[in-house]
């Protein structure tokens, strides 16, 4: 089983959309049995809260299945539960070295470390883009996948 948190500040736009792509994605390639997907927030400032409402529109404009997502927030124990965090830009992955303390195990990476490309995602909560956001995750999910499987023995 391959574990994978994905992590924004406030686990309640980008994090939570990612976390459902990459479960659609893995469903589509008959992948689901092989992974546990889950996501949270480096804050506590929208602990407990649901997702964004323009991460919900997106996910339901793309056909994305979705659940009850309720944020939660990192905590250090989550470095010996999950195999990769991958987060959305530069500072959460200084929150999640912070948090975590170090990296000795090579789990942190940005979602688009796996892409050409290889840059932030903007936050949406600031930017409203929440499409943009959506095309980049998911260009950053299918790269990442692709890594997995050229990678692993699932």
């Amino acid at each position: 089983m391959i574990r994978v948190c994905f992590v924004c500040l406030g686990n309640i736009c980008r994090s939570p959309m990612a976390e459902f792509i990459f479960k659609n994605m893995v469903y589509e390639r008959g992948l689901a049995d092989s992974f546990f997907i889950s996501s949270k927030g480096t804050s506590s400032e929208e602990l407990g809260n649901p997702m964004h409402s323009g991460t919900i529109l997106e996910l339901e404009h793309h056909h994305i299945p979705y659940g009850n997502h309720s944020a939660s927030k990192l905590e250090k124990s989550d470095y010996n539960a999950f195999d990769y965090f991958i987060g959305m830009d530069h500072y959460n992955i200084s929150s999640m070295m912070r948090i975590f303390g170090s990296d000795t195990n090579h789990k942190v990476f940005r979602i688009l470390d796996f892409c050409d490309n290889k840059k932030d995602i903007d936050d949406p909560w600031y930017t409203g883009n929440f499409a943009l956001t959506y095309q980049e995750i998911t260009l950053g999910c299918q790269m990442f996948l692709d890594y997995i499987i050229q990678n692993m023995t699932l």
